[in-house]
């Protein structure tokens, strides 16, 4: 595999696995306030999660280093132009994972309240954040000679981003909810399953959305390759109703699998719609940037593979541990948060 190859793979494996684990982690976010109805079943909600969520946020900070270091004419445009969009996620990130670990700190009911109030936010703007990047780049962006550009309101505003907003808030929280029914017992898991089931069909309704908006709109003439994006986006719908069957019959281990694969397939959607571009222009259709222009020259990538070689597998072996050793469903392992 060519390095050319290499390197927009290796980034689209680590931002699936960062959806696909912090994915659940939002979830729980924006379920444990809802679903537990005492402060007991809240306490017991987080931690079914509480030894993976920092662990999980690993994949993003890899993901980070490997566009700042093999896409650099890509990273500063894109954080540049999607500031406003980034910095919400980056704040929603740190005050969850704050809330999350303060919450048990203070007994006090309004106290607890305000920090569980906190934590639904902290899954729902990473939720919604990262549908909206998303969403925005397979629409196009408004491009430059320099191609550089700047978002403003009306451009997250177009029906086609809000609908990819909407859908990945949805199968984050149904994530979030296979993961609660598979890693819980009695009520509660039979609760997480019911959210589940609701948050599975209206994503699949949302994704499907997203597909029909997709081509009525200006966000199909900015796609590169419209096919395999639709495939993608139907995939994803086929998958949801799965894990909705999945969960209503009671194998919630196969339907948090099949929610997994619904949190990656927006990564695939991206990179199969956009390809050979990062970038495309939503101003004048089968412009933008490269994939081939956005990367770092071969010399700076056959270093940087070095690296990747040896971290990477160190990162996967590293999570294969933490589940192995929380392996057993919340309850039976000690209490963390």
């Amino acid at each position: 595999m060519t390095l050319e190859l290499l390197w927009p793979a290796l980034l689209g494996l680590l931002l699936a696995g960062y959806f696909v684990l912090a994915g659940f982690d939002y979830g729980v976010q924006m379920l444990t306030p809802r679903l537990g109805r005492d402060d007991r079943e809240r306490r017991a909600l987080l931690n079914a999660f509480g030894p993976f969520f920092l662990g999980n946020e690993v994949w993003l900070v890899a993901a980070a280093g490997v566009l700042f270091g093999a896409f650099p004419f890509l990273e500063g445009r894109l954080l540049s132009g999607m500031y406003f969009l980034f910095a919400a996620i980056l704040a929603g990130i740190v005050v969850g994972n704050t809330a999350v670990q303060l919450r048990s700190r203070h007994l006090g009911a309004s106290a607890r309240r305000l920090w569980d109030g906190l934590i639904f936010l902290g899954g729902l703007v990473p939720a919604a954040g990262w549908g909206l990047v998303a969403g925005r780049l397979l629409a196009g962006v408004p491009l430059n000679a320099r191609n550089a550009f700047s978002l403003g309101p009306a451009d997250l505003l177009h029906p086609f981003v809000l609908l990819c907003g909407a859908t990945t808030t949805a199968v984050f929280l149904a994530h979030g909810a296979s993961f609660l029914a598979w890693r819980t017992d009695g009520e509660p898991s039979a609760r997480a399953a019911g959210a589940g089931r609701r948050a599975l069909l209206v994503a699949a309704v949302a994704a499907t959305a997203v597909l029909v908006t997709g081509f009525l709109s200006s966000a199909r003439h900015a796609l590169v390759n419209p096919w395999p994006a639709l495939v993608a986006g139907a995939a994803l719908v086929i998958v949801l109703l799965a894990g909705a069957a999945l969960l209503r019959s009671g194998r919630t281990g196969r339907a948090f699998a099949a929610t997994s694969c619904a949190a990656a397939l927006p990564v695939v959607a991206l990179g199969a719609g956009l390809h050979p571009f990062v970038l495309v222009s939503s101003t004048t259709p089968g412009t933008g940037l490269r994939l081939t222009e956005a990367m770092a020259e071969a010399g700076t990538l056959r270093l940087l593979a070095g690296f990747a070689a040896v971290m990477v597998p160190l990162m996967l072996l590293s999570q294969v541990w933490n589940w192995w050793m929380f392996r057993d469903r919340a309850g039976r392992t000690p209490t963390y948060l």
